[in-house]
């Protein structure tokens, strides 16, 4: 008797379950999923870092950066935004104070203009390949998605307009 009802609330609570799951949107589904494995890797690198087995929370810590989302942005995507901000800042090129002077561009170098593209000078590189590393930039920089990357997203695109005048 007791396996009938214990059946009885599985396949109660299951059916429940499944109806919640096909009336959430898909979206709302898979925030939550992340959510849930970013909670339980951190948890289990905790735990082994806490028992001493490091070399098992690496992987764990890793697998949970990529499930941060900053603004669509991956913690990877920012990583790489960040490179490409300290490049420019090195240069001198690029001030978080001097966003607002747009028509004040500089002259970037051919070098500095395949490095702001991350494109290699030595290799043969083709127009469409700027295009693809120009565009993968500015899906990330571009002034409709952050108003404060209006400064960063004029030089990547006059890094653009040099490597092409470079290739012709």
């Amino acid at each position: 008797m007791n396996i009938i009802i214990y059946t009885l609330i599985i396949l109660v609570v299951s059916y429940i379950l499944l109806r919640l799951i096909a009336s959430t949107s898909a979206k709302k589904i898979s925030k939550t999923v992340r959510l849930i494995i970013f909670i339980v890797s951190i948890l289990l690198a905790l735990l082994f870092a806490l028992g001493g087995r490091f070399l098992f929370s690496i992987p764990l810590i890793l697998m949970s950066l990529g499930i941060i989302k900053l603004k669509g942005l991956t913690l990877y995507q920012m990583i790489a935004l960040f490179r490409l901000i300290q490049t420019l800042r090195n240069s001198g090129r690029f001030s978080f104070k001097n966003n607002s002077n747009l028509n004040n561009s500089s002259t970037l170098s051919v070098d500095e203009a395949y490095k702001v593209l991350n494109l290699d000078k030595s290799k043969k590189v083709t127009k469409e390949q700027v295009q693809k590393a120009h565009a993968k930039i500015q899906k990330k920089i571009h002034p409709d998605i952050s108003p404060e990357t209006a400064r960063l997203s004029a030089l990547v695109n006059e890094a653009k307009d040099i490597v092409n005048k470079d290739l012709s």
